[in-house]
């Protein structure tokens, strides 16, 4: 029934630099879930083990490098440690889409160097973070909701700022940069329910420019 709304939900300021674009992707849903489906057929889903165990949230990434995790932190990496290829290039499709997101909330001349790709089931969660890892201050982080709603909680740049929480449903964007780059933000733990092109599936896409000097192995 959520989705019913989408079409009449506002595009919404949720805090200086930081833009909720309710349904702006509806008409390309399809295609990013082939190439979702393309990307992980190269560089498979996978639950990254951290000092505090897995991830609930499987993951894989796309373009110049990509997000991993392990027992000794988080980073980027050129390479996918669980091929020890490099990481899919980032399609087309997608980069278009991060750039033209960008644009909307006021961000021109985006250029995103990595998609990192979120699949949540029934269940998973993202804890509260920054991202801090990217070494461009500049850009904007933008992130595509697919399938499955969820709740996103967006704060300020100290982990005790009030929180603004949002239910994100399929084809949502938000961009944040500015004032808001280092915002606190994370995801509720998935609630079951289904969705016609994922089944009980949520995904979501994280574009980020990253400073090519950071770019590990």
């Amino acid at each position: 029934m959520d989705d019913l709304f989408a079409p009449v939900r506002p595009r919404t300021v949720l805090a200086e630099g930081a833009i909720w674009l309710p349904g702006f992707v509806p008409s390309e849903a399809q295609t990013l879930h082939q190439v979702i489906a393309d990307v992980s057929a190269r560089a498979p889903f996978r639950h990254f083990r951290t000092r505090m165990g897995p991830m609930s949230a499987a993951m894989t990434s796309c373009g110049a490098c990509g997000w991993i995790a392990d027992p000794s932190g988080y980073r980027y990496s050129r390479t996918d440690p669980q091929t020890s290829q490099p990481w899919p290039a980032m399609p087309d499709a997608l980069r278009h889409l991060a750039v033209r997101a960008a644009a909307e909330a006021g961000y021109e001349g985006f250029d995103p160097s990595s998609c990192l790709i979120n699949r949540y089931g029934p269940g998973a969660k993202m804890g509260l973070h920054q991202d801090r890892d990217e070494g461009r201050p500049e850009a904007p982080v933008v992130s595509v909701s697919l399938g499955v709603p969820a709740r996103f909680s967006f704060g300020g740049s100290l982990r005790s700022d009030p929180k603004r929480i949002i239910d994100l449903l399929d084809g949502d964007v938000v961009v944040w940069g500015g004032p808001s780059r280092f915002a606190w933000h994370g995801v509720s733990s998935i609630r079951e329910t289904f969705h016609q092109q994922t089944g009980a599936m949520r995904y979501n896409l994280t574009f980020r420019a990253i400073n090519a000097a950071l770019f590990r192995p």
